[in-house]
């Protein structure tokens, strides 16, 4: 079967994986997700493989991931790794019990930080006032 190729994005972070036959194994950045801190991340990656495990151990995937920072980086892995797994299956099932553990399994979050203005130290809030 020909190797499926899926995006995912958190932020500003963007994961491309790469899904074809093999045994099981998951590779991100060049690293076995084993070895991949930290652990929270890493068990992140691994919720869209937990929720399908027949078919987890069917397929290799390989990620890479650019940009963020780590749980940004685990968010959109896990995103594409799901999106990936629901276009190799071409089942609509799969892609229901990915809806109904976490929309963003499906769907990736579109939220981004809101940035800083002038005359306050963050997006919204402004320095205080003192006149005595």
């Amino acid at each position: 079967m020909k190797p499926v190729i899926s995006i995912g994005r958190r932020k500003t972070s963007l994961a491309r994986a790469k899904i074809r036959e093999g045994k099981g194994s998951v590779i991100v950045n060049n690293r076995a997700v084993e070895v991949f801190d930290p652990e929270l991340a890493r068990l992140k990656i691994y919720e869209p493989l937990q929720l399908v495990p027949e078919l987890a151990k069917s397929v290799d995937i390989e990620v890479e991931v650019r940009g963020g920072g780590y749980m940004s980086q685990a968010d959109a892995a896990r995103t594409a790794i799901a999106r990936g797994l629901t276009e190799w299956s071409n089942d609509p099932k799969v892609k229901e019990i990915f809806k109904r553990y976490d929309w963003t399994l499906v769907k990736s979050d579109v939220r981004f930080k809101e940035t800083k203005k002038p005359g306050g130290p963050g997006a919204r809030a402004k320095f205080q006032k003192s006149y005595r």
